[in-house]
């Protein structure tokens, strides 16, 4: 595995809100959405002004059946606020297609 000092990987099960802590959610249950899709997480980034990088093709390794697809994104800070700073994001996005959707 490459070293990625300046660079963390994320994954679309940290923002699931039906997967638990020990599947792989790394934000509270009121930060994570349902199904959250690898490029919703990618608007996340771009709205965040980060650096990234989609591979379509990964496979979270607790569920390396599924291709999940993982972000590879630029940071400043923790990866833990990186994450906090996407849910939040991903979370917003969400929202605004609900209403979308709720018009047809």
């Amino acid at each position: 595995m490459r070293k990625l000092d300046d660079k963390a990987i994320i994954w679309p099960i940290y923002f699931d809100v039906n997967k638990s802590r020990k599947e792989g959610r790394r934000v509270p249950k009121n930060q994570a959405v349902v199904a959250p899709k690898i490029l919703e997480i990618k608007a996340a980034a771009d709205k965040l002004g980060l650096e990234n990088e989609v591979n379509l093709d990964a496979h979270f390794p607790k569920m390396h059946w599924a291709k999940t697809g993982m972000l590879v994104v630029e940071k400043n800070e923790p990866k833990e606020i990186v994450i906090e700073k996407l849910a939040k994001q991903i979370v917003k996005i969400k929202s605004q297609q609900l209403p979308a959707q709720g018009k047809r």
